[in-house]
């Protein structure tokens, strides 16, 4: 007799760990090296351990090479991203009240963002999991933004130092902390429904999700990236970049949103207009699409 599907969401944790390769792929590298950077940077210094990420990588990747079903297209970023949150999380705990926490916060919050997007991805909506689950390879504008966060961070550490006050920094965490939730209590209620990609046409499967976290909101997910988006510069008291991204990214979820409820309208019909009419659409000052 086939085991009974899992239920609730640790159930679900415990199947996946059991039965799923590329999940267990994903975890065991990203706790491994997470726990070896730890280690090497805890015992000597953050140096070191910043200089051991390339030979942990080596190191796991030659470890665990040879195992069967392994896919390396998942095996090396979350690698890389247990490294690098490893020694994020070390470096701001152990630096607490300096300039450069601020820079540790941020991507202590950006790496774990994308592993956990990963994992969500694995533990609600299986069948959509790729090596893209990650968003590493989101798109160059994504990454092109990060990097022009850090140098307007390390300009004005450098030139102004006093306006990385750390009160934002921890308003920052707060709304990256909360950003974070939202968008993962999205893809656990709508389960198979939430994909990073829009879905086009009707599945058979394909239901109208209204309760849980979409009770409150319609896009919780796209809520939760954009309050996690704009935290994220704030926990780097980058009051350039802030304004940016603000308006970057509500311009990008105002287009995504109105293409998407132009699709769920199709999909569900009045149960979708019914829907729109209760519940509050998620982020600030977006309309969506209404039905003429």
């Amino acid at each position: 007799m086939p085991p009974l599907p899992p239920h609730t969401f640790w159930e679900r944790v415990a199947f996946h760990l059991k039965s799923d390769d590329d999940f267990r792929t994903a975890i065991d590298a990203f706790m491994a090296c997470f726990a070896i950077v730890g280690i090497v940077s805890a015992s000597v210094n953050f140096i070191v351990g910043l200089i051991s990420i390339p030979f942990t990588l080596l190191l796991v990747y030659l470890l665990t090479k040879r195992r069967l079903h392994l896919n390396e297209a998942i095996l090396m970023p979350a690698a890389f991203l247990g490294c690098t949150v490893s020694i994020s999380l070390l470096y701001s705990i152990t630096n607490e009240g300096e300039v450069s926490e601020h820079l540790s916060r941020y991507f202590f919050f950006l790496f774990t963002f994308h592993f956990t997007e990963f994992v969500f991805t694995a533990l609600t909506n299986r069948r959509s999991l790729r090596p893209d689950s990650f968003l590493l390879n989101h798109s160059v504008g994504y990454w092109l933004a990060a990097g022009i966060s850090w140098i307007e961070f390390l300009i004005e550490a450098w030139l102004f130092p006093g306006i990385k006050c750390y009160s934002i920094l921890w308003i920052g965490t707060i709304g990256c902390i909360i950003g974070e939730i939202c968008r993962k209590l999205a893809m656990v209620h709508a389960g198979i429904g939430f994909t990073h990609r829009l879905a086009m046409t009707k599945r058979v499967d394909h239901r109208l999700v209204k309760d849980g976290i979409y009770a409150y909101m319609r896009h919780p997910g796209y809520f939760g990236w954009f309050l996690w988006a704009i935290s994220t510069q704030l926990i780097l008291c980058n009051p350039i970049c802030f304004i940016v991204y603000a308006y970057v990214t509500w311009q990008f979820f105002s287009s995504r949103i109105y293409d998407e409820e132009k699709d769920l309208i199709a999909f569900f019909g009045d149960a979708y207009t019914e829907y729109q009419q209760t519940v509050w659409i998620g982020v600030p000052f977006v309309s969506g699409y209404q039905r003429p």
